[in-house]
């Protein structure tokens, strides 16, 4: 049986920075400028060469790694990650984390699946404790961008080889 996304726990929402609507005008880059919460992911995509992707007109939808996410890696990996050599590593993770076109929180459903940038498919599971994608959970949802919708995210997603 398909579960809509329901509403998550008013407290979770809450305690994030980030407030949906408020950052409207500003594109997806803008916005996770402008939070300060993802200085992590911000150096992540001018590092990889995608700022300019994520400020073209979209829409598009980012699910967003907060700076504790990062944290949470292996110590050394976002080091690694942002050497010239790794570049192409870093950019197949930053894309996995991003879907052409705009998925609303109302429109997930258990089960449903998106293709990413990168090519790879995320899978959504909704649930009595909210949502998640590819393993991470979703903490905050639509925060929306004058080029699609940011979802916040507890962990990097890392694509399977």
């Amino acid at each position: 049986m398909r579960k809509a996304l329901t509403l998550f726990a008013l407290a979770a929402i809450l305690t994030l920075p980030l407030a949906a609507n408020s950052y409207a005008e500003k594109d997806i880059v803008d916005t996770a400028v402008a939070n300060g919460s993802f200085t992590t992911l911000v150096a992540a995509v001018q590092a990889a060469g995608l700022v300019d992707a994520l400020k073209a007109d979209g829409p598009l939808t980012v699910f967003a790694p907060t700076d504790e996410a990062f944290s949470k890696l292996p110590e050394g990996t976002v080091e690694g990650l942002l050497e010239p050599d790794n570049i192409d590593q870093l950019r197949a993770i930053l894309t996995y984390h991003v879907v052409s076109g705009q998925v609303m929180a109302a429109s997930v459903t258990d089960g449903l699946k998106a293709a990413t940038l990168n090519g790879k498919t995320l899978t959504f599971a909704v649930d009595e404790n909210g949502a998640s994608v590819g393993g991470a959970n979703i903490v905050a949802t639509d925060v929306a961008t004058s080029n699609g919708v940011i979802h916040v995210i507890d962990t990097v997603l890392i694509p399977s080889e």
